[in-house]
């Protein structure tokens, strides 16, 4: 399996940016898909973004579209949520996940892999 840690979460002003960072273990972290969801309390976990093996395509949820912008560095073994603009109902756990399918199924379906989560809140 793949273990990821998420790190960057905090307290921001609404307007604000944020940048969350996963690290991966191992070396086949190219061989996943990647994407980053969140979660409030009493909701479901929901997507958020998610990003190619290669990075060269991207899906993000209709309420963050334009605003967060999800990357990934291979050879780092990391991936990134650049989050800009936030809101109060951003405020969420952010969880990095991993799976060996493909990004866009991550839109639809939950991947196999998870990091512990990182708190971000947004003041208005």
């Amino acid at each position: 399996q793949v273990q990821l840690v998420e790190s960057g979460g905090g307290l921001v002003q609404a307007g604000d940016s944020l940048r969350l960072s996963c690290a991966a273990s191992g070396r086949t972290f190219s061989s996943y898909a990647m994407g980053w969801f969140r979660q409030i309390p009493g909701k479901e976990r929901d997507f958020v973004a998610s990003i190619t093996r290669t990075g060269a395509s991207k899906y993000y949820a209709d309420s963050v579209k334009g605003r967060f912008t999800i990357s990934r560095d291979n050879a780092k073994n990391k991936v990134y949520l650049q989050m800009n603009s936030l809101k109060s109902e951003d405020t969420a756990v952010y969880y990095c996940a991993a799976d060996p399918s493909t990004a866009q199924i991550m839109t639809v379906r939950r991947p196999d892999y998870w990091g512990q989560g990182t708190q971000v809140t947004v003041s208005s």
